[in-house]
């Protein structure tokens, strides 16, 4: 294991926040191999014998996934700076400590899984899992759009879409996994597509490239884990067919980063 800074190691394997674990070794509570902690950049691995308030810091091996129904006009952070609701205002503060895997913006809603294991959060981000969207957008579905959904887009200037603030400009866009046009007219139109993978506002940048502004979006899916009945605002466990699921991925990508 390599190195990681003593906060983040407090935070992915206790209830603990980043902010908190720092205020933690601020007030002396934290110890090192025997010695107070005082450096809030110091870096650690379990190869050190780490204690909180007196009892030994272990390598979380359990670990929680849920599943939130993300509502609109909610951002998908801990605090803001601006005093608008976030996801943590809405769960209970019991999930506080978990983790998003990816974000969705502001004004998108749907699935949004979160975890108290850094490692699930991880693999979870970064594997090829497949994510299914409803997407509404303003005018028709083009030719141009449907030829570049099925065989993929790199676009120089990606930033139609995107945030204000965003440094990404540039972006390619793999072919679409499925899509299904629902309704296609001059003034909206929706689809139902699959990608797998998860970049910076993905589909508003994509479809923003067509002048085809996205004013709908929800996600309904992501790999074995659908959102089915679950209302807006409102969370659940995993199943245990979705956990056995979880686990055989978790298990495949392991493999796979071992041949490759």
């Amino acid at each position: 294991m390599e190195p990681v800074r003593l906060n983040k190691m407090i935070s992915h394997n206790t209830k603990y926040s980043r902010r908190e674990a720092d205020k933690l070794i601020q007030d002396g509570e934290i110890s090192v191999d025997g010695e107070v902690a005082s450096d809030l950049s110091m870096k650690v691995t379990f190869d050190n014998k780490i204690r909180i308030k007196g009892r030994s810091l272990y390598r979380k091996t359990k670990y929680s996934v849920i599943v939130y129904n993300k509502q609109k006009g909610e951002l998908v952070s801990k605090k803001d700076d601006r005093g608008r609701k976030t996801i943590f205002d809405t769960l209970p503060s019991k999930f506080a400590h978990f983790m998003t895997v990816g974000r969705l913006d502001f004004t998108s809603e749907g699935l949004l899984l979160l975890s108290d294991a850094a490692d699930i959060v991880s693999a979870l981000m970064h594997g090829d899992l497949e994510r299914v969207y409803y997407v509404k957008i303003k005018g028709r579905v083009s030719e141009q759009m449907e030829v570049a959904m099925k065989e993929g887009l790199y676009l120089e200037d990606a930033s139609k879409g995107g945030h204000e603030k965003s440094r990404v400009r540039s972006m390619e866009f793999a072919p679409f996994l499925n899509y299904r046009i629902i309704k296609n007219t001059a003034t909206y139109s929706t689809l139902k597509v699959t990608i797998n993978e998860g970049k910076n506002r993905e589909l508003r940048r994509f479809f923003g490239y067509f002048d085809a502004d996205v004013v709908g979006l929800k996600r309904v899916s992501y790999g074995k884990i659908d959102l089915d009945m679950l209302k807006p605002g409102k969370h659940r466990f995993l199943s245990n067919t979705e956990y056995d699921a979880l686990r055989d991925y978790l298990a495949y990508s392991k493999k796979q980063k071992v041949e490759d």
